[in-house]
């Protein structure tokens, strides 16, 4: 029970193969209180049966993009929950079409599409909650190995991710005075509905069976108990930090 007497809100839950689904299980699991939060009305009905199982109430909406929404959204997280322990970030979108085209072929609007939701949400959602936030509190938000190497047909939002992680670094540093962490996990390949706009994904996923140190590929509940841990007081003296959930994937010298 790593977590008991916690309470926090996990964004990005869109159906029960999410990494964000993984990781609010862990937590109910370990004994915390949730809220969840989804990108808009149309993912509602996906989550709300999974939010009765956790006794976490009707799934919220928040337009990341949207400064109002965000208010909006933290307003109602403060009548549901007296404090914030936590708050996961499992947030990431872009376009498919600069997904599949060359890299140097990215638009404009799509390159700033996917950091502001990918990356720029998680500085949103961190002021958003910061009145929220109890002592000790920790934020997590969730990476790709596309971050730090050029990764086939991850393109922009490799771009995105990068950004991401340094974003962890800057807000770590940020909030650390606070006593707020703030984390990030790089999970390997998991088909979820956003991973399933990455070209070559199934590839990606099976050459784990072959390549990765622990010769399979990753499970969602792996990410999950990672999450629970970061999120505890357990680890309370790790900050600033992107912890590698991917069977050892990222220690190898060359992949595809």
């Amino acid at each position: 029970m790593l977590l008991e007497g916690k309470h926090g809100a996990v964004f990005g839950v869109a159906n029960k193969n999410s990494l964000a689904w993984h990781i609010a299980q862990a937590c109910h699991r370990e004994g915390a209180t949730q809220v969840l939060a989804v990108a808009g009305e149309r993912f509602q009905d996906k989550a709300r049966p999974l939010a009765s199982t956790l006794d976490a109430g009707e799934p919220l909406t928040c337009d990341v993009t949207d400064d109002a929404s965000i208010e909006r959204c933290f307003a109602e997280i403060a009548t549901r929950l007296p404090k914030l322990d936590f708050l996961v970030h499992s947030i990431a979108f872009a376009d498919r079409s600069d997904l599949e085209a060359r890299f140097h072929e990215t638009r404009r609007e799509g390159f700033a599409l996917a950091q502001d939701i990918s990356a720029f949400s998680l500085v949103a959602l961190a002021k958003a909650a910061r009145p929220l936030l109890a002592p000790d509190a920790s934020i997590l938000t969730l990476s790709y190995i596309g971050a730090v190497r050029a990764v086939p047909g991850y393109n922009v939002m490799g771009v995105a991710k990068a950004s991401l992680e340094s974003c962890v670094r800057y807000l770590a540093c940020d909030l650390g005075p606070d006593s707020v962490r703030v984390n990030a996990i790089s999970a390997g390949p998991v088909k979820t509905l956003s991973s399933s706009a990455i070209k070559g994904l199934k590839a990606k996923i099976d050459l784990q069976d072959v390549q990765a140190p622990l010769r399979r590929s990753l499970r969602g509940e792996e990410v999950g108990s990672a999450a629970a841990f970061l999120l505890s007081d357990l680890a309370s003296g790790i900050t600033g930090e992107v912890l590698y959930v991917d069977c050892g994937y990222h220690a190898l010298g060359a992949f595809l």
